[in-house]
């Protein structure tokens, strides 16, 4: 590299600031994204002071495939098991004493949920 004329014989890397969610490992390439989305969108959007409760994403993970479900555990949200890990992930309202207050999926199947652990 030189600067102004004068050759500066370093190594120089771009320092990425990357981490993933879930093991906060530095993410070397592309990361894995997830989006948690609602259907239907709310009617007032969150004021500037406050952030939107659930969809505050995208969240990045690295090539670890246990990672997003380590990351979902952690939340406490459950994992519809007829569906897999997506870039886009319907978070679903489950009743009271179902172990956890919200379940995701990938909202691409059109039978029943099967919501277990993360």
């Amino acid at each position: 590299m030189e600067v102004n004329g004068i050759r500066i014989p370093t190594i120089i890397a771009e320092n990425s600031a990357a981490r993933c969610d879930s093991c906060s490992a530095q993410i070397e390439g592309t990361p894995f994204r997830i989006s948690v989305l609602d259907i239907i969108a709310t009617e007032v959007a969150p004021s500037f002071g406050e952030a939107s409760p659930i969809n505050p994403g995208p969240f990045q993970f690295c090539t670890n495939p246990a990672c997003p479900s380590r990351w979902m555990a952690a939340r406490g949200w459950l994992c519809c098991s007829r569906s897999g890990v997506r870039e886009i992930m319907r978070p679903i309202r489950l009743p009271q004493g179902a172990g956890a207050e919200f379940g995701l999926c990938d909202g691409l199947h059109h039978d029943a949920h099967e919501f277990l652990p993360a």
